[in-house]
């Protein structure tokens, strides 16, 4: 278990909040559309990487993988982001923030629950409540840029109609359909445009077009020399 302190942003208020999280959990393959998520899966496909066993299917990863921090360091040049929103459970109530599950592409060529374990996972420091936004969920855009050669340029974009409904994402993962004190679910992602590829910089972000506000964050990719 360990801290990490948010702000809560309530519109007219902001809240630091300090929750001790213990678990974590990648969500993948979580399409509400089965053409949209047969395409990323064959987006996958075409770099090696082998069909889920299930869809939904819930990856377990070290809570200790999640950092606030700006930058990250990855063996090898094969791992790249996906922008995602993050639920975290916390005295009953749920909480809506933003992350980047970063993964090792070559190691999830050949197992993706290892990969998961890879690379940390970057979240943003502001989270919103599920009730403030649960009746437009479906509006709310998630996207992120990439920084590639000194070239930013989008390399995701959607909306979250596109995947399952929150409060099913929540059910078939978790008994009772109620995400634990202390944890922390990745809920999927969109297809990249241009296909997968590495960046030396990602930023992601979660755009509430109705409450007019947006959760970011950004971090830079340092690689590291893989010696054998």
């Amino acid at each position: 278990m360990f801290d990490l302190t948010f702000t809560v942003d309530a519109q007219d208020t902001t809240t630091p909040l300090t929750l001790a999280i213990d678990q974590a959990f990648i969500a993948g393959w979580t399409g509400r559309d089965p053409v949209a998520r047969d395409k990323h899966i064959a987006e996958l496909e075409a770099v090696g990487i082998a069909r889920p066993a299930s869809t939904p299917i819930y990856y377990r990863v070290s809570a200790r993988r999640l950092t606030m921090e700006d930058r990250i360091e990855c063996t090898g040049g094969d791992s790249s982001g996906e922008v995602e929103f993050v639920l975290l459970g916390w005295q009953g109530r749920i909480f809506v923030g933003c992350g980047s599950d970063h993964t090792d592409r070559k190691v999830e060529a050949y197992n993706v629950t290892v990969s998961k374990q890879m690379c940390d996972k970057p979240i943003a420091s502001t989270l919103w409540e599920l009730e403030d936004v649960v009746g437009h969920w479906d509006k709310m855009i998630l996207r992120s840029y990439a920084t590639i050669d000194g070239e930013r340029m989008l390399y995701q974009e959607g909306t979250l109609d596109a995947m399952l409904p929150v409060t099913e994402l929540i059910a078939r993962g978790f008994p009772g359909g109620k995400l634990p004190d202390g944890c922390a679910m990745f809920g999927g992602t969109f297809a990249a445009k241009g296909g997968i590829r590495p960046a030396d910089r990602f930023e992601f972000e979660l755009e509430d077009p109705v409450l007019k506000r947006t959760i970011r964050h950004g971090y830079d990719v340092v690689t590291l020399p893989v010696r054998g």
